[in-house]
């Protein structure tokens, strides 16, 4: 048993473990729903034979044989199905019930059935799902490595998909800018928000997209990974200038469309389709921070711009990744404007609870528990914001900068040049898209 548990983990809880727990909970399902308050007051008729004796949960004396007294209803559990890591199982809801009902026990309901932690997985009228885990499979988490054909590194169903890390439901944690086009990754000094750049970086550098850096720390972050960066900025001048042609591509794009009568870039023909740019920003801060008058001119055409583009970019396939050690409202409403407009949040581990409630505070409370008690033993660790909308504790993937920088020069040849970039979709390319003093 000792060698089938250790060698064969999957196959020992599924064949093991799994059936003994499955009964257990069924057996124990309607005190562990009543003592999380998931049970309802329903009317019943009650016959007994013995007047006198107690009938329901409550303390009630019949006095007749036939008659009608409130009694706990719990809700209705399916079968509990075996998964990677846990179980799932499906409740009918009661009258009155929503999902968020039991959201917000789940951590009443992990402590009841001894397991690590119960998440809410889906949900569809009048049934909700839940995810139990019996072993946090963020404590290892294998590095990603990069594939080693550069043909053979993505699927064309993959594009701006990249697999980053896993979720804490065992799932790959998949960053879908398709679905949530801008992100903003939040985390202190060896958090491990350099470490997600790094697998944002070996998962996009196979594919046919443009990557886009702001660096203003003299480019020492992004500088390694030049070989795949269509264009790099360095300092808060460029960084002006390289929005500012950015923010002419989306406008060509924006032609582009409606001269074919469409919503968006992924409508337009293939031939005529342009290149997806996903632009990386490290240390947000720095582009909001003023020391004089002279630069508080810089730092609100530099919000404006960012705030167009997270405005509009996602219709035209420019996808922002915003990255930063302090995010708070004392930068200015800039930050709180882009805020708004960034659906994805990544919360790692940080020093201030101001920088938690700046990335997750419009989510349920519970993530800022969750994202306060990362432990700094644990890098790579973070609360994230899922497709479904909902939080989740989810871990990187380990990939070293030597990892990203190989990764980069593997697919030199995949970068597009900004002419490219900038090329409507229509055959024409604007006048002056050339910046040579832009280019990585």
């Amino acid at each position: 048993m000792i060698v089938w548990r250790r060698w064969a983990p999957a196959s020992y809880w599924a064949l093991i473990v799994f059936p003994r727990k499955a009964l257990w909970l069924r057996w124990t399902w309607r005190h562990v729903a009543s003592g999380c308050g998931l049970t309802k007051k329903r009317h019943r008729w009650w016959f007994t034979t013995v007047p006198g004796l107690v009938a329901s949960t409550g303390v009630v004396q019949v006095k007749r044989r036939f008659q009608r007294v409130a009694v706990d209803t719990k809700p209705w559990m399916g079968l509990p199905r075996p998964v990677r890591h846990g179980f799932r199982i499906t409740f009918h809801l009661l009258d009155g019930q929503v999902p968020d009902d039991y959201a917000k026990v789940c951590e009443r309901l992990a402590h009841a059935w001894r397991i690590e932690a119960v998440r809410v997985v889906g949900s569809r009228p009048g049934r909700v799902t839940l995810q139990g885990i019996t072993r946090d499979p963020l404590s290892h988490v294998a590095p990603a490595v990069p594939p080693a054909e550069p043909r053979d590194g993505w699927r064309a169903e993959d594009l701006l998909r990249p697999v980053v890390g896993v979720l804490e439901t065992g799932a790959a944690w998949r960053m879908d800018l398709r679905l949530i086009p801008h992100w903003m990754n939040a985390g202190a000094t060896q958090s491990g928000k350099s470490n997600l750049i790094n697998a944002l970086i070996v998962g996009l550098a196979p594919q046919p997209v443009a990557l886009v850096g702001f660096d203003l720390k003299g480019g020492v972050e992004l500088s390694a990974y030049a070989a795949r960066l269509t264009a790099l900025a360095t300092t808060r001048a460029e960084c002006l200038d390289l929005l500012s042609d950015l923010i002419a591509v989306m406008g060509a794009r924006m032609l582009a469309c409606r001269r074919y009568g469409v919503r968006d870039i992924w409508q337009l023909p293939d031939a005529a389709r342009p290149i997806p740019v996903v632009v990386l920003v490290d240390e947000l801060a720095e582009l909001f921070l003023t020391a004089d008058k002279a630069e508080k001119d810089q730092v609100t055409r530099t919000a404006t711009a960012l705030l167009r583009i997270a405005q509009l970019g996602r219709a035209f396939g420019i996808h922002l990744v915003l990255s930063g050690q302090r995010i708070g409202s004392d930068l200015g409403p800039g930050v709180t404007a882009l805020r708004a407009q960034i659906g994805g949040r990544v919360c790692h581990r940080v020093n201030d609870p101001e920088t938690a409630v700046m990335t997750l505070g419009d989510l349920d409370p519970d993530a800022l528990v969750a994202a306060r008690s990362i432990a700094p033993e644990l890098p790579g660790v973070a609360v994230i914001t899922g497709s479904d909308g909902r939080w989740y504790r989810a871990r990187s993937g380990y990939v070293s900068t030597t990892a990203a920088e190989q990764a980069a020069g593997t697919y030199a040849d995949v970068t597009p040049s900004w002419n490219q970039v900038a090329a409507s979709g229509l055959g024409h390319e604007l006048p002056g898209a050339d910046t040579p003093e832009l280019a990585a």
